[in-house]
């Protein structure tokens, strides 16, 4: 498949998108904007979960500054729906790693399985928005059809 025709493939998928959809990205975007804000505020708290399960040992303090500005950056991206499946790509692995090495591990511990549910609905949000892409209500939207005004 040519890059045209994929292109045109995705262009077309986006504008069958419903718009349930669209405002089901614009609430992960927000969730994300908002993990991401909560991180950067107390980036001790995320550091100490990262070093409570053994999660790169040598790179806490840098992983939890990565952690903390993909999730605050990918959820305004996201949100806005300007290069969705980059940002939902880069919080993918982000996600798997709260689900099976931090929430999964510490369920026991835990009183409530909130955390565990609410990172699984993320990550399957961001594998549905990787694979639909960002929608007729979108950043890449505009610039895609502002783009192929110009010429």
């Amino acid at each position: 498949m040519s890059a045209i025709s994929k292109l045109h493939l995705d262009h077309s998928s986006s504008l069958r998108q419903p718009m349930w959809l669209t405002i089901l990205r614009i609430a992960l975007g927000g969730m994300l904007f908002i993990k991401g804000i909560m991180f950067i505020q107390d980036t001790s708290k995320l550091e100490a979960i990262l070093t409570a399960n053994r999660l790169l040992r040598n790179y806490t303090p840098l992983a939890s500054q990565i952690i903390a500005w993909v999730n605050l950056l990918g959820g305004l991206f996201i949100l806005t729906g300007f290069l969705t499946r980059l940002f939902c790509l880069l919080n993918i692995p982000i996600l798997i790693g709260a689900v099976f090495f931090v929430n999964l591990p510490n369920l026991p511990k835990q009183t409530s399985p909130f955390e565990l549910v609410f990172s699984i609905v993320i990550l399957v949000m961001l594998v549905l928005f990787f694979i639909e892409g960002s929608g007729r209500l979108s950043a890449d939207e505009y610039f895609r059809t502002y783009y192929k005004d110009v010429r």
